[in-house]
C-alpha cells in the first residue's frame, strides 16, 4: 500500500506502516553489527527474550515532513538520539552511536519517502526502539539487544484536531516517582499510565493530568505530554525534577516563548492553587506539548468532581502563536534561526 492511496482524513495515528524498517543488532562481545534496511515484517524471537520478562525496552518518537518545494525535513533528530542514549544508560542498555541513529533515520525515511503525506496536519512519524533480546531467565541486564526503526504516516494525534480538550486530574493513581524511570522513554511508564487513561475516558475525558507520587498535590505531566499554563504573557511549566520526561517540544517551546517576548517560569504548580488561579482568571490559557500532538490546547480541568474551564474552552492567543511558529519551523514554512530543522534529502532522491 502507498500512502498516497490513503485518505488523509483516515490516516489516524500509528495505524499504517511503511514498506521497510531499519534493524541493527548488538552483542556485548561484538558491539553493534549487521545494521541495514529490510522489509517491514514481524520479528521472530525466543519466548525467553529478556524484554518479555524484565522489560528492558526504550523508544523515541520524531517526525519527518515534506515541504512545498519537495524537501524532506526532520525536527531536531539529534536530540532524540541523545535522549535515547540517556534512557539506555538509565536501564543498563548499550548506547547507540549518534551517527548510526541519525543515518538510520535519514536512510529509512528517504527509502520510504513516498509515504510522507502532505495534507495539512499530517507527517511521517518515526519510531526508533531498542529491545533486550537475549534468551535467559534471571534478573540482570541482557547481553544482546536489537535496535529498529519503523515509520507511520499520521494525521493529527487527537481526532478533534487543534481544539481544546478537557483533562481529568488523577489524584490517586501514580504514573511515576522521583528516583524511578519517569524521566526516560521506556514502555513501562506508559503501561503504568493506562489505568488512569481508561479512568479518564470512562468519565468522558481524552487525557489525564498526573500529580506527583508523594503528595498527590503537584502538577507533573498531562497524558504523554509536558504541560504549560499561561498567566497573561508568562508561561509556567513544572520543573524537570526526575519524574517528568524532558520533552524536545517542551524545550523548543521554552526557547520560542522567550524569543517571542513571553516570560518563562519553571516552577512547582500546586493543584489547588492552580485551580484557584483558573477560577480567578489568572490562568488565561493552557496546553500540552509533545512530538505526537506538537501543541495541544487544554480547555478545562476536572478535579474532585468539579470542572474548571480555562479561557472559555477556546484556543488562546499565546497557544496559537506558539503553535503556528513551531509548526512553521518544522515544515519549513518559517525561518529556522536555531538550526533545529535537519534536511534529510529531497523527494526526487537528490
Amino acid at each position: 500500500m502507498n500512502a498516497k492511496k490513503i485518505d488523509p482524513a483516515k490516516l489516524g495515528f500509528g495505524i499504517h506502516f511503511t514498506d521497510h524498517m531499519y534493524v541493527i543488532k548488538y552483542h556485548e562481545d561484538k558491539g553493534w553489527y549487521d545494521g541495514g534496511i529490510v522489509d517491514y515484517r514481524p520479528f521472530q524471537m525466543s519466548p525467553a527474550s529478556s524484554v518479555l520478562h524484565y522489560s528492558q525496552e526504550i523508544f523515541e518518537g520524531l517526525k519527518a515532513y515534506k515541504t512545498p518545494d519537495q524537501r524532506v525535513l526532520a525536527f531536531r533528530p539529534e536530540m532524540n538520539a541523545r535522549r535515547m542514549n540517556r534512557s539506555a544508560r538509565e536501564i543498563c542498555m548499550p548506547e547507540l552511536p549518534e551517527d548510526i541513529f541519525l543515518e538510520a533515520v535519514r536512510s529509512l525515511v528517504m527509502k520510504d519517502r513516498e509515504w510522507i503525506p502532505d495534507a495539512p496536519g499530517t507527517s511521517l512519524y518515526i519510531r526508533p526502539t531498542m529491545l533486550g533480546v537475549e534468551a535467559f531467565l534471571g534478573v540482570r541486564p541482557a547481553k544482546e539487544y536489537m535496535f529498529y526503526i519503523i515509520l507511520s504516516p499520521v494525521g493529527p494525534y487527537y481526532s478533534c484536531g487543534f481544539t481544546p480538550v478537557g483533562i481529568y486530574v488523577e489524584d490517586t493513581l501514580v504514573r511515576a516517582a522521583k528516583g524511578g524511570t519517569g524521566d526516560i522513554k521506556t514502555g513501562g511508564n506508559y503501561a503504568a499510565s493506562l489505568l488512569g487513561q481508561m479512568k479518564a475516558q470512562e468519565k468522558g475525558f481524552p487525557q489525564v493530568l498526573w500529580l506527583d507520587a508523594k503528595e498527590h498535590r503537584y502538577v507533573e505531566e498531562v497524558g504523554s505530554m509536558n504541560v504549560f499554563f499561561v498567566y497573561g504573557k508568562t508561561l509556567v511549566t513544572p520543573p524537570l525534577t526526575g519524574s517528568i520526561l524532558p520533552g524536545i517540544t517542551r524545550d523548543s517551546v521554552l526557547t520560542l516563548a522567550e524569543d517571542m517576548g513571553y516570560g518563562v517560569e519553571e516552577r512547582a504548580l500546586e493543584i489547588n492553587g492552580l485551580l484557584e488561579d483558573v477560577l480567578s482568571g489568572r490562568v488565561t490559557e493552557s496546553f500540552g506539548t509533545g512530538t505526537a500532538a506538537v501543541i495541544s490546547p487544554m480547555g478545562s480541568l476536572f478535579y474532585k468532581e468539579k470542572n474548571y474551564v480555562i479561557n472559555n474552552n477556546q484556543v488562546g492567543e499565546v497557544t496559537q502563536k506558539l503553535y503556528d511558529r513551531l509548526v512553521g519551523i518544522q515544515i519549513g514554512r518559517e525561518p529556522d534561526p536555531y538550526g533545529w530543522v535537519c534536511e534529510l534529502g529531497k523527494m526526487d532522491g537528490q
